[in-house]
C-alpha cells in the first residue's frame, strides 16, 4: 500500500528544512509588506505571497523529493491507481464530513465561550478574514485557486501523501494517523478550528489507506474548502445587499 511507502528518512529532513526556509522567506517579506503589524488581516497580494512561499514552494520541493526516490508522482501517490473510483470516493467522504466538521467547529466556539476565565474567543482563521476583504472576483479568482487547488493539492500530499506514509512505514500507525492529523490541524493557527481540522485529517488518513490514491483526499479537501469558500461569500454579499 501506499500509506507504507519507503520514504527515506534524509530526504524528509531536507525537504522540511527546506520548506522551512521558504516559509520563513515568505513570512519576512509579508511581515515586512505589513509594517509588523501584528493581528492586521493579510490583503490578498500578502495571502498570495504567503501561500507561494509555503503550499508552492512545497509542490516544487516535492518533485525534487519524487526524483530523489526515482518515482513520478503518478506513481509515488498512486494517481493512476483507478482515479474515476478515487475521485467519487473524495466527494463521498466530503460530502459526509462537511455537516460534521460544521458541527465540531460550533461545538468548540460554544466550548470557549462557556470559559471565559480562560480568556479564548473563537476567531475567524487567519485566511477566512484575508477572503472576507476580497471584493473584487479578480481577488477572489486568485484566492479560490489558492483555497480550492494549490492547498488542498500541496497539503494532502506533505501529510498524508509523505509524512503519514512515512510514520506508518518505520512502525508506528496509531502514531502516524494522529500525529499528522494534529499536526495538520496545528498548522493552521486557529483554536476554534482545531478539532474539526484534526477530525478531517483523521477521515483524510483514512480514506488514503482504503483507495490508494492520493486523489481521494486532495478531491475531498479541495471539495470541502470550495463548499466553505462559496458559503462564506454567498454568506457576505447576501449581507451587504440587505437593506
Amino acid at each position: 500500500m501506499l500509506s507504507v511507502k519507503p520514504w527515506r528518512a534524509e530526504a524528509i529532513i531536507r525537504l522540511i528544512l527546506n520548506l522551512i526556509v521558504c516559509f520563513c522567506a515568505g513570512s519576512l517579506v509579508v511581515a515586512l509588506m505589513n509594517r509588523g503589524a501584528v493581528g492586521r488581516p493579510l490583503r490578498v497580494g500578502q495571502m498570495v505571497i504567503a501561500a507561494l512561499s509555503f503550499q508552492g514552494a512545497l509542490v516544487v520541493l516535492v518533485t525534487r523529493f519524487l526524483r530523489e526516490h526515482e518515482t513520478s508522482w503518478r506513481e509515488g501517490f498512486g494517481l493512476k491507481n483507478q482515479w474515476h473510483r478515487a475521485v467519487l470516493f473524495g466527494f463521498i467522504c466530503a460530502s459526509l464530513f462537511l455537516p460534521v466538521g460544521w458541527g465540531l467547529q460550533w461545538i468548540s466556539a460554544q466550548l470557549m465561550l462557556h470559559f471565559p476565565k480562560l480568556h479564548l474567543r473563537p476567531e475567524e482563521q487567519q485566511a477566512v478574514r484575508t477572503l472576507q476583504l476580497a471584493v473584487t472576483w479578480q481577488h477572489r479568482l486568485v484566492l479560490g485557486l489558492i483555497t480550492i487547488l494549490l492547498a488542498p493539492v500541496a497539503e494532502e500530499v506533505l501529510f498524508r501523501g509523505i509524512l503519514y506514509p512515512w510514520v506508518k512505514q518505520v512502525g508506528f500507525p496509531r502514531l502516524a494517523l494522529w500525529g499528522t492529523a494534529i499536526l495538520f490541524a496545528a498548522i493552521h493557527f486557529n483554536l476554534v478550528t482545531f478539532i474539526p481540522l484534526a477530525a478531517l485529517a483523521v477521515v483524510l488518513a483514512s480514506l488514503y489507506d482504503r483507495v490508494d490514491n492520493l486523489l481521494a483526499p486532495i478531491t475531498a479537501h479541495a471539495l470541502f474548502n470550495a463548499v466553505n469558500y462559496a458559503m462564506l461569500y454567498s454568506f457576505q454579499d447576501r449581507l451587504l445587499q440587505s437593506p
